[in-house]
């Protein structure tokens, strides 16, 4: 489904990425997970059509990414929902979902996604007319992730999810995650600091540091591997 070959993306002379390919499979759920300042957000916002990569491909179900604006990749049925939340706080949880909905096949099944998301998500029908603002940063992950849902996209990609949240915040927001992974067959592609939560819910998983793809494998080998589990898990 998502196919990326060879990536290199700079900062000027910073090289934030160096050669990286990875795939997603139709209903997959894959983990990026690494340090901060690694390189993980770089790689999503390529994929997304916010930055252009100095070499490389990026193809979606055979189709060529790269060159492709955010607007039309996103009516390719790529979601991105970005790292800190980026809501309208200014517009209620309603228009916030609507704006999701802006791509004419999304629009078309307008009603049907809202009713998906806000049982999904419950608090937010509480809270549909409150302005975005107003809510807690938890509310306004949910609303994120829902606004993104409204896309109806083939492709979810989420930048760090739980950043900024309480633990039990971040508990109840991949149990959610991980409902959608196993009751739809849309492919999810998640960036994390947070290594364990990620990979509770992720088919499998890449090690990101320095631009690099060092480690790679399925979830369950990722939380076994010595090297992972020293630098992320806490355990030596």
């Amino acid at each position: 489904m998502l196919k990326v070959e060879n990536l290199h993306v700079s900062y000027g002379a910073i090289k934030a990425l160096q050669g990286i390919s990875l795939e997603v499979k139709l209903g997959e759920c894959v983990a990026i997970v690494g340090s901060n300042g690694a390189g993980k957000t770089t790689l999503l916002k390529t994929i997304s059509g916010l930055l252009a990569p100095l070499q490389g491909s990026v193809e979606l179900d055979g189709a060529n990414l790269i060159g492709q604006n955010a607007y039309d990749i996103a009516k390719m049925a790529v979601a991105h929902v970005p790292e800190g939340r980026r809501v309208f706080t200014e517009m209620s949880v309603l228009d916030n979902l609507i704006l999701g909905s802006y791509v004419k096949v999304a629009k078309d099944h307008r009603k049907e996604s809202l009713d998906y998301v806000l049982s999904l998500f419950p608090r937010l029908a509480e809270r549909k007319n409150q302005l975005a603002g107003t809510m807690s940063g938890g509310e306004q992950q949910m609303l994120a992730v829902a606004r993104g849902l409204m896309l109806r996209p083939k492709l979810l990609i989420l930048d760090e999810p739980s950043s900024g949240l309480a633990p039990i915040i971040v508990e109840q927001m991949y149990e959610k995650l991980g409902e959608i992974h196993k009751t739809s067959d849309m492919a999810m592609l998640i960036v994390e600091q947070n290594v364990p939560i990620a990979l509770s819910i992720a088919d499998r998983g890449y090690v990101l540091e320095n631009g690099v793809i060092n480690i790679f494998g399925t979830s369950k080998e990722l939380m076994v591997d010595p090297e992972v589990k020293a630098a992320y898990l806490g355990f030596h």
